[in-house]
């Protein structure tokens, strides 16, 4: 963008002749980065291949093999030392018991599992009325169906494994995410203090949690379980301290003249006018949580996400998509259920007083009825033990298997056409471009990108990003996820951008797509790999598809909403001046949802960097295969930490720069 401007003369005498105008030309951000790419790509020609940094895959740097003494001497001294015989295995105690007792509970006899205290039968029903109780009769019948569901599909022990897990994690989690919340609604410094930490725990990829938590807690149900509830926790902090600071500021004035105390106004006030937003807060930590339990089964978390794990590594799609189905199955009902109990007090109020006289009465026979389901389940084998072996889970994994191979036996010209143009047109040149230039000069590239679109604080961010990658020893494997992440995002913002528009310009679309958008949203990651699996095979490409449409959701939302906000009478004063909807689009809605373009720019960066690691499991290597097989070889066990700590490298460093970018759009 050039602007003149006019500059006003200056003459030394009244005789001599005013100077001709000079003209300025403001130089614009998208001109500079132009031209750090043209410099950049001059430099790659003439140093190409030189100072690139590259490892070998078995390969080890001192940084690693220090990382493998640490874990052989913390393993050796485990019972022994201070700290961890009265701390840590303390707390892999109290976890481990936890999640036993959930387990043992309501989990399915087996050979060295004692007869549960709950069986199937019990649990739906258990399940079936706490969904009514906090919700309504149409999530109950939801809830029964799908918990139904999940035994049909020959998968209840695998399923109340996972349920046991995400409980337990949810269930701590919440013992402090909810006071941290409540501080941090109170406190405006304690909200500058923890506001950092969270954001540099939702920041940080699934994946990433898993190496160090080991290092502490071994591998096993306890790590997974701490792991999970670490990464969970966050939303619910985050959502209670705003629902607490939204609370008008009036109705607190009130209570504090009529002589309410400090705890008086926080339980009496606060939480009482907070407590629906406080469970939409539960319920996107139990989303979580459900995400990160999955992923969590390559440290041998028992459940679904280690049926999915074993069936990816395998290349069983069948058995893959059978237990991701009962994933997404969970994750509905438990999503339903939570957002019900969000809205309760509403629907009550709507209902009449007619029903919610009747309501207390019904509810009393219906805990009846369930306790009298608890006892058979209890006393009987029949329903103690879900019916059936495999159920139609054999159908469904047959049945998909039968769909993967016509696929790949149907579609392999147009899947391939399709992996093949975007893996040579995009992904090849970007991937040579970083990692085939000098590791400085792709450094000092990213720098001076940093300060042009964040300013210098994202500069400053990302040269120590950097220089910390260099120090992490997987230089080569951070540039290849690197441009995996680059190209998958460029995908996501063109679908983000085509899709929000139409959403943000049509109600009717919006209506439309947005259930689907907010169904995509619920399922965890590993889900996505199973179908790009079956049509393109173990490849890299398999997790920047996956990463694509796992991410696009919420940039399609973020894009929407931005267009939506766009004053409507500027959108008519475009429309009078004769402007057709291509020329307001691009002209007028889009610039004027810059920041909200950058902010689905940084979601999209986010979730896609998230996705593209957990793709090392099919095939995408570098940094997420590093991480993979630091857990299953011990000597890769210090490799697999630094990817771990170079992945948090890049989450910061993007998010640094695409948060900058976002204020000074909005600015």
């Amino acid at each position: 963008m050039t602007v003149a401007m006019e500059k006003p003369e200056r003459t030394e005498s009244v005789g001599k002749p005013a100077a001709p105008a000079k003209t300025e030309r403001r130089i614009s951000r998208s001109m500079v980065v132009a031209a750090i790419f043209v410099v950049w790509l001059v430099l790659f020609v003439v140093l190409r291949g030189r100072q690139t940094l590259a490892l070998a895959a078995a390969d080890l740097t001192d940084l690693h093999r220090w990382f493998n003494d640490v874990n052989d001497s913390i393993g050796a001294n485990r019972n022994s030392n201070p700290l961890f015989l009265y701390f840590f295995n303390e707390i892999r105690l109290v976890i481990d018991n936890l999640v036993t007792f959930v387990q043992e509970l309501i989990s399915q006899p087996t050979g060295d599992r004692p007869v549960p205290q709950i069986g199937w039968l019990g649990v739906v029903g258990i399940t079936g009325y706490v969904s009514w109780a906090v919700g309504n009769w149409r999530v109950a019948l939801l809830a029964v169906a799908g918990f139904t569901f999940l035994g049909l599909q020959g998968l209840w022990q695998e399923s109340m494994d996972t349920l046991a897990l995400t409980a337990s994690a949810v269930f701590v989690a919440l013992l402090f995410a909810i006071p941290l919340g409540v501080w941090a609604g109170l406190s405006d410094r304690f909200n500058a203090i923890v506001t950092p930490f969270l954001d540099l725990m939702q920041t940080m990829p699934t994946f990433v949690y898993l190496a160090p938590l080991t290092l502490f807690f071994q591998i096993g149900p306890a790590s997974a379980t701490i792991a999970t509830l670490i990464y969970a926790a966050p939303p619910t902090i985050r959502i209670t301290a705003h629902a607490i600071r939204s609370v008008p500021e009036t109705t607190v004035e009130a209570a504090d003249s009529l002589g309410a105390t400090r705890r008086q106004s926080l339980l009496k006030v606060l939480l009482p006018m907070s407590k629906r937003t406080v469970v939409m807060g539960v319920n996107q930590t139990i989303m979580a949580a459900l995400a990160m339990v999955t992923i969590a089964a390559l440290i041998d978390a028992p459940g679904l996400g280690k049926t999915v794990v074993q069936a990816l590594q395998s290349l069983d799609v069948g058995t893959a998509f059978n237990a991701g189905l009962a994933i997404v199955v969970m994750a509905i009902v438990l999503d339903r259920v939570t957002t019900a109990a969000s809205a309760r007090e509403e629907t009550a109020r709507g209902s009449g007083s007619r029903f919610l006289a009747w309501r207390r009465p019904l509810l009393g026979a219906g805990a009846a009825v369930t306790a009298v389901l608890v006892y058979l389940s209890h006393t009987y084998v029949w329903a103690a033990e879900f019916p059936g072996e495999g159920g139609i889970g054999t159908d469904i994994a047959s049945a998909a298997a039968t769909a993967t191979t016509w696929a790949q036996d149907n579609l392999s010209g147009l899947t391939n056409g399709f992996r093949d143009a975007i893996t040579n047109g995009l992904l090849n040149p970007f991937q040579t471009l970083l990692t085939d230039s000098p590791w400085w000069l792709v450094g000092a590239a990213l720098v001076a990108l940093g300060v042009v679109l964040g300013g210098r604080t994202a500069g400053i961010t990302t040269a120590v990003c950097v220089g910390l990658l260099v120090a992490t020893g997987v230089w080569s494997d951070s540039m290849t996820t690197l441009a995996s992440t680059v190209v998958a995002t460029v995908l996501v913002m063109v679908l983000g951008i085509g899709f929000g528009v139409w959403m943000g310009r049509s109600r009717v679309v919006d209506r439309v797509l947005r259930p689907t958008l907010d169904a995509a949203q619920v399922m965890p990651p590993f889900v996505y790999l199973v179908p790009f699996l079956a049509l393109f095979g173990a490849t890299r490409f398999t997790a920047i598809v996956a990463a694509v449409v796992y991410a696009a959701p919420v940039a399609m939302k973020i894009v929407a909403d931005g267009v939506r906000n766009v004053p409507a009478t500027t959108v008519e004063a475009a429309t009078s001046a004769g402007c057709n909807t291509w020329q307001i689009i691009t002209k007028v809605q889009l610039p004027m949802a810059r920041s909200a373009l950058t902010l689905a720019t940084n979601q999209g960066l986010i979730y896609v960097l998230s996705m593209v690691v957990v793709g090392g499991l099919v095939g995408a290597g570098a940094l997420g295969y590093d991480v993979v097989a630091g857990f299953s070889q011990g000597q890769l066990y210090g490799k697999g930490l630094a990817a771990g700590l170079a992945i948090v490298l890049l989450g910061v460093m993007f998010d640094r720069i695409t948060q900058a970018a976002a204020r000074r759009a909005g600015a």
